[in-house]
């Protein structure tokens, strides 16, 4: 039996800044006695309560898991510098909220990294319970530790300190692992810890990273990644869920407590995107697409809307737009909630995708939040580089609508570092606003339009065209952007107008160390932990200088360095260190798209890569490799015909 922690935990609560957030108890939240069931979980959004709850993915396994009557799921989120201090003066572990049970009782702490800047809170939360750092020292007293989410298709940065790791979507996976882990358990647990990775890994969807030995050549890349012991895969595989529709999910969903980032009810209307962007690897590792049928986002916005009473319904996707029926799903639910106070938002906008019409659905209640558009290059050249195919005709012409009808302001996100970029390509940035805020004014015939110009830097992501790419340096990143804003600054008629908000390039090279990163990495994160290193994805807390003397420090040696791994060009035949990991994605088209993309960016080549929704296959690799398809509308069925709220 775990007893609960909250005893030792109330007298402090006062004591720290924003206590709500450690009190569990939400609305939909579940309790389950200890002692009723078989297998239990802790799940970690590895940010704050306010960033983490609002997770998509962690509330949809904690309510899969939780309706297995014979699996307790709770979670567990960082706590703030002010909690850590409490918990280490008066001994108090790693807790879940909905239990305050202590994190090391558990059977397996699943982890899910949207972000590899979560990694140092990762390592804080096993040490405030006591669970060993690394893999090998845990014995069958410790939970199984298991990372998901996206930053998992490269887990080797991380692989001394988990236990395993699971590519792809996790409604399944999850529950064939608690399937094995109640066999092992009821055996009597035979072959201790060993034994039961060892029958994850034969799974061939789990990774094991010890089950796999690492050599390293001569010039410090790797020379091979091979498997040491029997059973464990040469290649483990993602894992694609193929009906959503038969996992609505979140069906109870979570009602913060306390403040969180999105204060929203969010539906999934589908998962994957073949638009081909060569950045993206959310649009990469999650092919193909597979959508909500109309009808189940119809019950599952009713259902939501009546468990939460959240009074904004977002409609999720990496391209909202792009769903087949959006049109049909914007009207039909526009005509359920008119007249009533729940609005509906439409997150991410293609400037393509985008038509007034359904802009108009999405704002019929009277809310006009702004837009926001992504054509992510500066220039015509860059955005045929990045395969983001938006013509500076298609953004004006969006901008001219959207402003002519009542609309004051829109965002545009851009990013700086990408391959083959000059200082040009950044400075054509400035050009487009105005040119955005002349249109404006000129349909509108006002002067209060704005525009927000919002600039990220490029970091290049394993399983996508651009995981060969060379980084951009901090110094090169942040002369640009200084110049680009002076532009925007300085001038009379349109300054004033155009709000700029970027980041200079340091955390960029960081996140770039950790998304491309091999196991020699991980020594750096333990020593950032070490030094005090903790949420490192908010600018307030991350420091620069404390991870460069962590890199100088665990690469002494290792004939590789922080510029190795962030801003060199990598070559065809280089091992990479998730190539062992499966996404499905044909490297040989990968390098081909990578050279389409040189091509096009030196001129030599026009090449264009449309959706593969609408074109024959351009052999990606994905639907053959994994025995998927793409799943898309129409489907000629109706919004469930709800009466009119």
């Amino acid at each position: 039996m775990a007893e609960s922690l909250f005893p030792l935990l109330e007298p402090h609560l006062l004591s720290v800044s924003k206590p709500i957030q450690y009190v569990g108890g939400e609305l939909n939240s579940v309790s389950k006695e200890w002692d009723s069931v078989d297998v239990r979980w802790a799940l970690m959004y590895p940010d704050a309560y306010e960033v983490g709850l609002p997770n998509q993915g962690v509330q949809i396994l904690y309510e899969v898991l939780n309706e297995r009557p014979w699996i307790l799921a709770e979670r567990t989120y960082a706590v703030w510098p002010d909690m850590e201090a409490v918990m280490r003066e008066h001994g108090i572990s790693q807790f879940t909220v909905d239990g305050h049970r202590a994190l090391g009782a558990f059977d397996l702490f699943g982890v899910s990294f949207s972000t590899e800047l979560g990694y140092t809170n990762m390592l804080n939360a096993l040490d405030l319970a006591g669970i060993p750092l690394h893999a090998v020292d845990r014995t069958e007293a410790h939970p199984i530790v298991i990372a998901g989410g996206h930053a998992a298709f490269n887990p080797e940065p991380i692989a001394d300190f988990i236990d395993a790791a699971v590519l792809g979507d996790g409604e399944e996976v999850v529950l064939k692992i608690s399937e094995l882990v109640q066999e092992w358990k009821g055996e009597g647990s035979p072959g201790g810890r060993e034994e039961v990775l060892r029958r994850l890994a034969a799974s061939g969807t789990v990774y094991v990273p010890q089950f796999y030995d690492v050599a390293y050549g001569d010039d410090g890349a790797i020379a091979s990644v091979v498997p040491n012991r029997a059973g464990a895969p040469d290649r483990v595989r993602k894992h694609t869920l193929m009906d959503l529709d038969a996992w609505p999910y979140p069906a109870n969903p979570l009602v913060p407590l306390a403040e969180t980032v999105h204060e929203r009810f969010s539906v999934e209307i589908f998962r994957g995107c073949t638009r081909g962007c060569r950045f993206c690897q959310a649009g990469m590792i999650t092919r193909p697409v597979r959508e909500r049928s109309i009808e189940t986002i119809g019950a599952m916005v009713d259902n939501g809307v009546k468990k939460t009473g959240f009074e904004e319904v977002g409609l999720l996707s990496l391209s909202s737009a792009d769903h087949t029926e959006i049109g049909e799903v914007a009207k039909g639910l526009a005509d359920r909630y008119e007249g009533s106070n729940v609005s509906l938002s439409l997150p991410s906008t293609r400037v393509d995708a985008f038509n007034i019409t359904l802009a108009n659905e999405f704002s019929r209640n009277g809310r006009r939040s702004g837009l926001t558009f992504a054509p992510e290059g500066g220039s015509e050249r860059m955005r045929k580089v990045i395969n983001k195919m938006v013509t500076e005709e298609d953004l004006i012409r969006t901008v001219a609508t959207a402003y002519s009808h009542g609309w004051r302001q829109v965002k545009l996100y851009f990013m700086c570092g990408l391959p083959t970029e000059t200082d040009e390509d950044v400075l054509q940035i400035a050009e487009l606003a105005k040119k955005v805020i002349a249109k404006g004014r000129e349909v509108s015939g006002r002067n209060d339009i704005r525009c927000t110009v919002s600039i990220g830097g490029f970091v290049p992501k394993p399983h996508t065209p651009f995981q060969w790419a060379a980084q951009l340096d901090v110094e090169t990143t942040d002369r640009r952007l200084r110049e680009l804003r002076e532009i925007v600054r300085t001038d009379k008629r349109f300054g004033r107008a155009i709000g700029f908000r970027y980041h200079d390039g340091k955390p960029g090279i960081i996140e770039g160390l950790l998304s491309r990163g091999d196991r020699r990495v991980g020594a750096i994160i333990e020593q950032v932990w070490r030094d005090g290193g903790r949420f490192d994805g908010w600018s307030e807390h991350f420091s620069y200088d404390r991870w460069v003397a962590a890199a100088e420090a665990a690469l002494d040696g290792t004939g590789v360095d922080l510029d190795w791994f962030t801003t060199r060009d990598r070559e065809y035949d280089e091992v990479l260190p998730w190539d062992h990991l499966d996404s499905g994605l044909d490297k040989d088209w990968l390098w081909s798209d990578w050279e389409d993309a040189l091509a096009v960016g030196d001129g030599t080549s026009d090449v264009e890569v449309e959706d593969c929704r609408w074109t024959p296959c351009y052999d990606c690799g994905v639907c053959p490799e994994m025995g998927t398809e793409i799943q898309i509308g129409p489907t000629g069925r109706q919004l469930l015909p709800l009466s009119v709220v």
